[in-house]
């Protein structure tokens, strides 16, 4: 009979509380790096006053989370990890949040989330992390509880609690608990491959455009190797350039990409790419790109300086000014052009600077346009200080239409002109080459009214069927031209 008991109040003896850490387990980023992003984006002042405060971890802590509110609706959450934290709760299981960022965003966190009976957090004076975290729940709950982690600060409570648990573990706490003989009895691990999230980071399909540093060059019809090769290596120290505005730009613009139905899937947006790490893989980027370029053309490295400045420009301030950004994003390709010719050292002619201008013009009211149908297919409102309303898309809609057939109208005023005849024997066959960018114009700009265009007519016109037979066809006239 005293056995039955026993099994008894075995069976009715509650769960042991679960202790679950925020940054990098609950969260799969690190909620005091994004912190410090938005208040770069929107309070940059601050940081003058954050020296001061390096030294004390905890009151630094409480100054970053103080001075901007996070969106915690939109962090990257361990969709995994919350799904068994759900489970656990309907069984009666005591769950508490406790984490070495401020007290102030964990409570946000907790409230958002509605699975936590208790909260322990930084305070300002003491910063909870490692034995001190330790020492706090054993205070509270003695060694009896489970506790889940992510990262070496967490060994010392991984080691002393009865139930321990990891979630996207850091290469240094599996090595720490394989050297401890410490097997975790539950895994979360969400997280993309480091090497596709990387190149995903970099954005590679948008080097695309640096394709057109070897426009002048062609277009010269000059083509030596020697030329061709220092053209390639230009295309690369551009592209590298472009990934490491890329990764600014979604460093900046972190809590941003969150609330965008596609951006929220970026690397760094999506916690799979660590803000700390899109920092110093942007700066190694820039680093290659620039000792590549000292060793081309003069001109180039100057071309590439202002494509920098210009670009992140544009990141942190000009694309907020309705207009100003169509107008920078369309200069940004027209610098391609430009670098293209100083290190080829090849000059660009005022008509195709004239039609790149009205064309990538148009691209780029395209992309705008895009962006606002999208908005109101879904029902929504702007709300990304890009400075333009509902209202606007008839209008874009005009400035954009009118700028592409200006540029359709300066390739037919070109190929009429006698330059053409001095470098193709059959410039008549040019001719067909309109209709043809009549066609894809106008299907790109059909398809932004219906709704149906990517936001990026870059990325659309390199995935889309018609647009690379487009392409093709166009490749094939110019070659039959020569």
């Amino acid at each position: 009979m005293s056995q039955i008991d026993d099994s008894l109040t075995a069976f009715n003896t509650p769960p042991i509380p679960l202790c679950v850490d925020l940054d990098g387990t609950l969260v799969k980023s690190d909620t005091l790096v994004d912190s410090l992003l938005v208040l770069v984006r929107n309070k940059p002042k601050l940081l003058l006053k954050l020296p001061a405060l390096l030294l004390k971890k905890a009151a630094f802590k409480a100054f970053v989370t103080d001075s901007i509110v996070l969106d915690v609706a939109h962090l990257p959450f361990n969709r995994k990890l919350i799904q068994y934290l759900q489970q656990q709760k309907s069984r009666g299981r005591a769950l508490y949040l406790t984490t070495g960022a401020d007290q102030s965003l964990a409570r946000r966190v907790a409230a958002h989330l509605n699975l936590f009976a208790g909260v322990l957090g930084s305070d300002g004076t003491t910063n909870l992390i490692g034995n001190k975290k330790l020492n706090s729940l054993r205070e509270r709950f003695g060694g009896n509880f489970g506790y889940i982690g992510n990262a070496s600060a967490d060994l010392p409570l991984l080691a002393a609690c009865a139930e321990p648990m990891v979630a996207n573990p850091s290469l240094r706490l599996r090595l720490g608990l394989r050297t401890r003989g410490i097997k975790p009895v539950q895994q979360f691990v969400e997280l993309r491959t480091i090497p596709a999230t990387l190149l995903k980071a970099m954005r590679l399909h948008q080097w695309a455009k640096n394709l057109l540093i070897f426009v002048p060059l062609l277009l010269s019809h000059d083509l030596r190797p020697a030329k061709a090769l220092t053209a390639l290596a230009a295309f690369f120290c551009f592209s590298l350039t472009a990934s490491s505005a890329y990764l600014v730009n979604d460093l900046l613009d972190i809590d941003a990409d969150r609330r965008h139905h596609r951006k929220r899937l970026r690397p760094i947006a999506s916690g799979d790419l660590p803000g700390i790490t899109g920092a110093f893989l942007a700066l190694l980027l820039l680093v290659v790109a620039f000792f590549g370029a000292s060793f081309l053309p003069g001109g180039f490295y100057g071309w590439l300086t202002l494509y920098l400045i210009t670009t992140l420009s544009y990141s942190s301030v000009l694309k907020r000014i309705a207009l100003v950004d169509v107008l920078v994003l369309s200069g940004l390709y027209i610098l391609r052009l430009l670098a293209g010719g100083a290190a080829t050292l090849t000059s660009i002619s005022h008509w195709l600077s004239g039609f790149s201008l009205f064309l990538f013009l148009s691209l780029a009211i395209v992309k705008r346009f895009a962006e606002l149908e999208n908005l109101r297919t879904s029902g929504s409102t702007p709300k990304n200080g890009r400075g333009y309303l509902l209202a606007d898309q008839q209008q874009l809609r005009s400035f954009g239409t009118a700028s592409a057939y200006a540029a359709v109208v300066v390739f037919a005023i070109y190929i009429s002109g006698i330059d053409v005849i001095k470098l193709y024997r059959q410039p008549h066959l040019l001719w067909l080459i309109v209709p043809l960018m009549l066609l894809w114009l106008n299907r790109v700009w059909l398809l932004a009214s219906r709704g149906e265009l990517d936001e990026d007519p870059v990325a659309f016109a390199i995935t889309d069927r018609m647009s690379l037979f487009i392409g093709a066809l166009v490749l094939v006239i110019a070659l039959l031209a020569l």
